[in-house]
């Protein structure tokens, strides 16, 4: 049975984690079926943005811990590696924006798919806890990577270390989240977010994203040069040529992606 609900509507592709009774935590099957969906979103030019959400009341709640519990479990080092590591490169070598609608509790490896996004807006009742520590375990699925970058040391060590739930108002106020949506517009207002990006030129989109996400580990003089760089390549593209055509005619762009 798919644990995982794919719809695209108007060049969103919206990804539903869809096993509500187990708060989504993740098994083999929803791993999969995302990695496959991020996948397919990438190769399809008609789609140019993606929506992540769960149903229910939760986000996700990480690994299913009973799937850990079968005595054919793969040791967890084998199972980061091939699962868990593919799935977030996929999302973040995804040249397309991605949208998370954080509708409940987001904790352990889905605190990491919420961190991995790269806009979220939260409901008032979401929640990220990194709820490793709570099983003798380290956080994971890049979450030590991102959550110093997106709320500072500081505060990373404290959510990591105490494993106490952030609430949405507190990741608002540090950053985490973009806003906070009342729960019945969630899914709407990040499905209309991702509407307004996909409506934007795709290459110029995919350039800034893989500029931003390189800025983390470059100087700043190698950070200018590799701006020039895509700079170049987008200002020979047919979308800037939209772009400017569109202003001086004062009426709405028609990006291809070209």
């Amino acid at each position: 049975m798919a644990e995982l609900r794919v719809e695209t509507v108007d060049a969103v592709t919206t990804l539903t984690l869809d096993r509500a009774d187990a708060l989504n935590s993740l098994t083999l099957g929803l791993k999969n079926e995302l990695l496959q969906a991020l996948k397919s979103a990438g190769r399809d030019r008609a789609v140019r943005a993606v929506v992540i959400t769960g149903a229910g009341r939760a986000f996700c709640a990480g690994q299913d811990l009973r799937e850990r519990m079968e005595p054919d479990a793969a040791p967890l080092a084998v199972e980061l590696r091939q699962r868990y590591n593919p799935m977030i490169i996929a999302m973040r070598r995804l040249e397309k924006p991605i949208v998370a609608a954080v509708n409940g509790v987001a904790a352990g490896a889905g605190a990491s798919l919420a961190f991995a996004c790269d806009i979220r807006l939260a409901a008032p009742e979401a929640s990220f806890i990194l709820a490793f520590g709570r099983v003798g375990l380290v956080p994971d699925s890049g979450a030590t990577w991102f959550l110093p970058r997106l709320v500072g040391t500081a505060k990373a060590l404290e959510i990591a270390l105490t494993t106490d739930p952030l609430s949405a108002a507190d990741a608002e106020r540090f950053g985490l989240v973009a806003r906070i949506v009342p729960a019945d517009a969630l899914l709407a207002d990040a499905q209309a977010l991702a509407g307004r990006l996909a409506a934007s030129a795709p290459r110029a989109i995919a350039l800034t994203k893989r500029a931003l996400n390189r800025s983390w580990d470059a100087t700043l003089e190698e950070q200018l040069e590799y701006e020039a760089d895509l700079q170049g390549l987008a200002g020979a593209s047919a979308d800037h040529a939209e772009g400017v055509a569109a202003f001086l005619e004062k009426r709405r762009p028609a990006f291809t992606g070209e």
